[in-house]
């Protein structure tokens, strides 16, 4: 590393502080790697996303606490693409070309990231997703930090399947690729279960929307049979406001129909009153209340970086942190930002996960994942009522026969979308 020399650094400063120079840490003078952040801090999605904006402040603050990366400064660039999809791919351009980052993390909806998609793999940029998404995709340039179908979805449905006996499932998304193609495999999934058609109710409604009293009521109907009732909650973004208070207004109480959310944690809980929610549920890879050391750690890392004890954390922050950490890894053993050694060097990177465990980057560029589902308290934190062994995220559903003869390694075979039964690479298409 091209570190400034102890007799450079020292000349011409009084010896009375050169020992306090000397003790924060030393870059190199010529540049900083730049880091691109990608998250809405405005429109629908500011809600989630603006949390993991600041995440990503305060990890690399930290790392360039402990002296940056090969000797060099870490540099934020941050940008705001305001929940417009396009504007994604514009402002991921933006990064690549204009402002010459390293690495990007970013993105929430999956409809963002598939906008993004097309310009990292033109311009060989790299990404990090840190938020659950509805799987069937594998590029060499993202690393998916955050849970696939069978790290979510399918856990929480067998959830109540086999503990509360919903026999009748309502699956209520908003209207973009993430609910829908998670509501398709979860909708083959209840099938191969056993549940009729007639008993699966899905229901789509537009980013933002606010008039739920007629869907609340169609899944209070659903139940006049006597056959219990659970809903799976695709909705994204502030919408959420809206379905949670109807669902209190309408008086349906978790005991009655319990709900799982799968993009409801502890921020967007912050701004709700829980109340009429207790016992509603939530399916993600972590959750605040964690009871585990690194997690006490992480969590009085962020109220003294954010300077605000109200503020809570949640589990795309926790993908965050992971990601970041292997990234840094894997530059520090590949010797380079470079985008292709990085990749390489990712694959197998473990790295301690808040809940008592360990992620590994497996060759999809996904990662093995606890299951948590966290039943809603009062003050808005969750109670971790479930909990599983580690599961390696599956970048194809089984559940889908054109998914099922999938695989994705980018390690050995070089491919995101290996036909096991013709034993070819089938070119993943990208032009969203």
């Amino acid at each position: 590393m091209n570190m400034i020399s102890r007799r450079s650094l020292l000349k011409g400063i009084p010896a009375v502080i050169a020992g306090t120079a000397l003790s924060r840490p030393v870059f190199a003078a010529e540049d900083t790697i730049k880091i691109g952040i990608l998250h809405s801090l405005s429109g629908t999605m500011a809600i989630s996303e603006t949390t993991l904006k600041d995440t990503m402040l305060m990890l690399i603050e930290q790392q360039n606490a402990k002296g940056g990366v090969l000797g060099k400064k870490l540099e934020a660039v941050v940008v705001d693409p305001a929940s417009d999809w396009p504007l994604f791919a514009e402002k991921a351009r933006e990064l690549l070309t204009v402002n010459k980052v390293s690495v990007m993390f970013g993105c929430w909806t999956s409809v963002s990231r598939k906008s993004v998609l097309p310009v990292i793999e033109e311009l060989n940029g790299l990404l990090f997703y840190p938020v659950q998404y509805e799987g069937e995709e594998s590029s060499k340039n993202v690393f998916y930090t955050g849970a696939a179908p069978n790290q979510q979805a399918i856990p929480a449905v067998d959830y109540y399947l086999n503990e509360l006996g919903v026999k009748k499932f309502a699956l209520l998304g908003t209207d973009y690729v993430y609910p829908r193609t998670t509501n398709k495999i979860l909708d083959a999934y209840l099938k191969s279960k056993g549940i009729p058609e007639s008993d699966i109710f899905v229901n789509y409604t537009p980013f933002g929307h606010s008039d739920w009293s007629k869907i609340v009521s169609d899944v209070k109907a659903l139940g006049a049979d006597g056959k219990k009732v659970g809903v799976v909650s695709t909705i994204n973004g502030d919408a959420n406001v809206g379905f949670y208070k109807e669902l209190a207004a309408q008086g349906i109480k978790a005991e009655d129909i319990p709900v799982v959310a799968f993009s409801v944690g502890e921020e967007e809980l912050s701004g709700l009153d829980t109340t009429n929610l207790v016992g509603h549920l939530a399916a993600w890879n972590y959750f605040e209340s964690a009871d585990t050391p690194e997690n006490k750690a992480f969590i009085a890392e962020w109220k003294k970086f954010i300077k605000n004890d109200k503020r809570v954390t949640n589990d795309p922050m926790e993908a965050h942190y992971i990601g970041f950490n292997m990234w840094v890894n894997a530059v520090t053993a590949a010797k380079t930002t470079d985008v292709d050694p990085v990749i390489d060097a990712m694959v197998g990177q473990k790295f301690p996960n808040l809940t008592g465990g360990t992620a590994e980057m497996l060759p999809n560029h996904h990662l093995t994942k606890p299951v948590l589902i966290g039943e809603i308290k009062a003050d808005g934190q969750f109670d971790i009522i479930s909990k599983t062994d580690p599961v390696p995220g599956d970048a194809w559903t089984d559940f889908l026969p054109e998914s099922a003869v999938l695989d994705s390694d980018w390690k050995t075979l070089k491919c995101g979308m290996y036909n096991k039964d013709t034993k070819t690479c089938v070119q993943l298409k990208s032009n969203y």
